[in-house]
């Protein structure tokens, strides 16, 4: 004889039962989900509680609130609530100021942002604009296009190197060492031919 209190009874939709049964089997479900879907399946069939929490392999308890859950929400009921946390306190604008800043503009002397030097220029930790430029793929310390140095004479000194090249002195060579560190020159795919 069963005591206690009597449980409602479940009874499914065509449609519930295809998306519960989707969620149960489907590789990329949360497992989480198709847990809780697999409980809602077991407790169709009216399997009493601790039959679907052994087939489940779940405490009673969860299969008491999913149950109930499920009861008053229908599918809705299964999935997560948002959790409570702390408000977020930077802004859209801010962000948006932040990302238009690093992309429009260089810090005094300097040729990129860095972490440090943005988040003295605008107040918010180098950890927020790190996440932020993160969320974004900004990389200003990466760049594949040319750049123009800070140097105030710099207009000065191209004018002068590109004089050279187009206006040599007399009786003079002109070469052009273009220097790049820390890369090796490739080993010969040929050995060098006998003499």
């Amino acid at each position: 004889m069963r005591t206690g209190r009597p449980k409602r009874s479940l009874v499914l939709t065509a449609d519930e039962q295809e998306r519960l049964q989707s969620l149960a089997h489907r590789a990329r479900s949360q497992p989480v989900l198709a847990r809780r879907a697999r409980v809602i399946l077991a407790s169709a069939q009216g399997l009493a509680n601790h039959v679907v929490a052994k087939q489940v392999r779940c405490s009673v308890g969860m299969v008491n609130k999913w149950r109930s859950s499920f009861l008053k929400k229908r599918l809705d009921g299964l999935y997560d609530e948002p959790r409570p946390g702390a408000p977020r306190k930077v802004t859209d604008a801010q962000v948006e100021k932040l990302v238009i800043q690093t992309l429009g503009s260089t810090p005094r002397g300097q040729t990129h942002w860095s972490t440090r030097s943005l988040a003295q220029a605008s107040g918010l930790s180098r950890m927020t604009i790190s996440r932020i430029w993160r969320a974004f793929g900004l990389q200003p310390h990466r760049t594949e296009t040319f750049k123009l140095s800070p140097d105030p004479l710099l207009i000065d000194k191209v004018r002068d190197i590109v004089g050279l090249y187009l206006n040599p002195p007399d009786h003079a060579l002109v070469f052009c060492v273009d220097e790049k560190s820390q890369i090796q020159a490739p080993d010969r795919t040929q050995p060098l031919l006998p003499m």
